[in-house]
């Protein structure tokens, strides 16, 4: 039997309910603890991914029978914080640079995320901060003390940084933006057109070995940092062909791309100036992954319609922070931002200071989300071909999380007593990065990968093309 969060999360994303028993679950105590349920929420969306494969495979394979998924917690909360597990030649990572933080205000506290160099620029020329300074940390802070939390958070976005104020359940709820993520659903997915796609192979036994379930499956890979990232590369664990494509002049954090880029390949495309080659790919491709706020690509003709027109039966997948529709539509967030507006920071800090979750749990779950409305698309599609658009978005999973699980082991299968750490759920191997340890993937299922089929390699370093 499954609990109540994986029931939710299935049918969100159109599963048939007759599938669930399949899934079973290793319930470990004292993983991602929180007073939120994190647990809950990091297991039903690692569950839901998984079931999601094996069903893929068995349609493909021509199997009555679904395999069945065996959800681990310490697998699941372990690779819910695999950034922070991966280990490039013995360094550690840096996960949050020195602006990204919390800071007090004249009235309460904002948290900001100042990671990538262009937004800690916006940040400092929108508090008035010079460049250069010996204390930049002391600067930002006495910038901040003397303006409001509300202040701040529209000063820096219109400067085009980040900055969120720190709201409660209550405050979030009344906002515009909180009260349009609650009136969607979890998983936003409908058929686009009625055009049959490529029709995807039949999967044949290998050495006695069934091929994995996305095998064959061509992914455009058009995400940054960790959620649509997770997606991709937990369809590249399942077999997909997944290019990820990036604008020459954003170069990706390296901690973040060598923990989110395993099973891939990384490419450089400039598409405004070179838009033969983007058509190129796009005419042999089956899914598309986008992870930019919401119209940042429309530009570029990469709008779910217009890539639908030109590719018809085509799959687009597509993850923001905020959602797309709402008075914040259109602004930039990362998953610690929207642990703050939602609340999750008032209800997991104190009276002293916000809080955060014990991983970026919005990011990673969402991520596994995205990857099964695609792997659920592409199960619909081989009934009757067609497009289809996923939509997802943080602040949804969040509302998820703060209004929707409930805590506890009813319906679970095993308990194992205390998590012990990561060591089991942890693997090194060689790389053209360097010596890498990491975390394994949490996916599991009869018959499915145990780990990825190469690490990840120098960003932007291979061929915009299919391998």
């Amino acid at each position: 039997m499954t609990a109540e969060e994986m029931e939710f999360a299935w049918a969100a994303l159109g599963g048939d309910p007759a599938l669930l028993p399949r899934i079973s679950t290793v319930v470990r105590d004292g993983v991602l603890p929180a007073r939120l349920p994190v647990r809950e929420l990091a297991r039903a969306c690692v569950g839901v991914c998984a079931l999601a494969a094996a069903e893929l495979g068995a349609r493909r394979a021509g199997r009555a029978e679904v395999p069945r998924v065996r959800v681990d917690d310490g697998a699941v909360g372990t690779a819910f914080v695999s950034e922070r597990h991966l280990l490039i030649d013995g360094r550690a990572p840096v996960t949050f640079a020195p602006l990204s933080r919390f800071w007090r205000t004249a009235d309460g506290w904002v948290r900001t995320h100042a990671n990538y160099p262009h937004h800690r620029e916006r940040l400092l020329a929108a508090l008035s901060v010079p460049e250069g300074m010996p204390d930049p940390v002391a600067a930002v802070g006495a910038a901040l003390a003397e303006r409001s939390s509300r202040d701040v958070e529209e000063a820096v976005y219109a400067a085009g940084g980040l900055a969120v104020a720190s709201r409660t359940a209550k405050e979030w709820a009344a906002h515009g933006q909180g009260s349009a993520v609650a009136a969607r659903p979890l998983v936003e997915h409908h058929r686009a057109d009625t055009a049959h796609a490529r029709v995807l192979p039949a999967l044949a036994p290998i050495g006695g070995t069934l091929q994995l379930p996305a095998a064959g499956v061509r992914v455009l890979d058009l995400t940054r940092v960790i959620a649509g990232p997770v997606a991709t590369r937990t369809l590249a664990l399942l077999g997909a062909d997944v290019l990820r494509v990036d604008p020459p002049g954003m170069p990706e954090i390296l901690d973040q791309h060598a923990d989110t880029g395993f099973g891939k390949r990384s490419a450089t495309l400039d598409l405004a100036a070179d838009p033969d080659s983007f058509e190129a790919l796009l005419a042999e491709a089956d899914v598309v992954v986008t992870g930019y706020r919401p119209g940042a690509l429309d530009r570029f003709g990469l709008s779910p319609e217009a890539l639908m027109a030109r590719r018809p039966g085509l799959v687009v997948a597509q993850v923001s922070a905020w959602g797309a529709y709402g008075p914040w539509a259109g602004r930039r967030g990362f998953d610690s931002l929207v642990q703050v507006a939602t609340g999750i920071a008032s209800v997991e800090g104190s009276v002293e200071q916000p809080g955060a979750l014990p991983a970026q749990a919005l990011d990673h779950g969402t991520g596994y989300l995205l990857a099964a409305a695609v792997l659920r698309a592409l199960t619909e599609r081989l009934d009757g071909g067609g497009g289809r658009v996923v939509r997802l978005s943080l602040a949804r999973t969040a509302a998820w999380l703060t209004d929707g699980i409930e805590r506890g082991p009813d319906g679970l299968d095993v308990y194992e007593g205390l998590y012990e750490g990561p060591e089991a759920w942890l693997a090194e191997r060689d790389s053209r990065l360097g010596r890498l340890r990491y975390a394994l993937p949490p996916v599991s299922f009869e018959g499915g990968p145990c780990d990825w089929w190469r690490p990840p390699g120098p960003w932007g370093a291979d061929e915009a093309r299919w391998g």
